[in-house]
């Protein structure tokens, strides 16, 4: 039987980059901010030990899909001699620093981790999900987070059920680019979770660069920066190209997206804590 299982988004409510690794990484800070849209996962078990993708991206072959690399690694980890039939509904968009494809990747690994009664402990299916990509981990502790290293040392955090108003440019930066360009800001770590009364003007250290390789997104800004009842000023989520606006009421978020101008992608969502697959990446084992 094929069950369902919910992939959400996130954005950073700020982005301060501290130090280039020789690893080729960085050091940051940052919070994860978890979101109540998500992209949808269907996986069917298989005794066969094939694991494909049945439908969902296409501009993406198969064997690069994240959905795909994260069940082959699971399998190969534990292996399980099962497979699975793997279906993904985009709604989150792709390559706008929302965190889509790291989200897919953690669902797969925590549901595949339960319909193979695989057994790994939390902590083992972060460890696993990091050699997928530096943000997969957080959507694997399933928690909004102030996070710190590369993105992988985290602590969850409580923050207010906002709502945000989300625009997508519908163009796709690098985030390669982004962490090699010679403009990236570097800041000097806080050295402890902020305090929200600083958040509603924090910066993006990687914004600069967006612009630079995307100017459409400080057009974007100035249009957000225009909306009534918004909290602070409209800031970037990750590497762009994603921009949003925060809200306290739905209400004031809808009435905002009336006036997003039709060339861009825009919807409402609502901040959560935790996220839908938390109750079985944090099943004991």
């Amino acid at each position: 039987m094929p069950s369902t299982w919910l992939a959400p988004a996130k954005i950073n409510l700020f982005l301060h980059i501290n130090k280039r690794r020789k690893d080729n990484y960085h050091n940051l800070q940052t919070i994860f901010q978890l979101l109540d849209y998500c992209d949808k996962l269907t996986c069917t078990i298989t005794n066969n030990g094939v694991i494909k993708r049945t439908s969902g991206n296409k501009t993406v072959k198969q064997d690069q899909d994240l959905i795909i690399k994260a069940a082959k690694a699971l399998q190969q980890y534990t292996g399980t001699t099962l497979g699975a039939n793997l279906s993904i509904v985009k709604n989150i968009p792709i390559g706008g620093g929302l965190g889509g494809g790291s989200s897919d990747a953690a669902t797969t690994l925590v549901a595949l981790n339960q319909l193979w009664d695989t057994k790994l402990t939390q902590a083992q299916l972060m460890k696993l999900g990091l050699n997928l990509g530096a943000d997969v981990p957080v959507f694997i502790f399933a928690q909004s987070a102030w996070a710190e290293g590369i993105g992988n040392i985290l602590s969850p955090i409580k923050t207010p059920d906002h709502y945000f108003l989300i625009v997508f440019i519908n163009k796709h930066i690098s985030t390669k680019e982004i962490f090699s360009h010679y403009a990236l800001t570097i800041s000097e770590p806080q050295g402890k979770i902020a305090n929200f009364s600083e958040l509603v003007n924090a910066h993006n250290d990687c914004l600069q660069v967006a612009i630079a390789l995307e100017a459409e997104i400080s057009v974007a800004l100035k249009h957000l920066n225009t909306c009534y009842n918004r909290i602070g000023q409209a800031r970037m989520s990750g590497t762009g190209s994603c921009v949003f606006n925060e809200f306290l009421t739905e209400k004031d978020a809808l009435a905002a997206a009336k006036k997003v101008p039709k060339k861009w992608m825009s919807f409402v969502t609502r901040a959560i804590n935790n996220s839908p697959i938390y109750n079985w990446a944090v099943a004991k084992r």
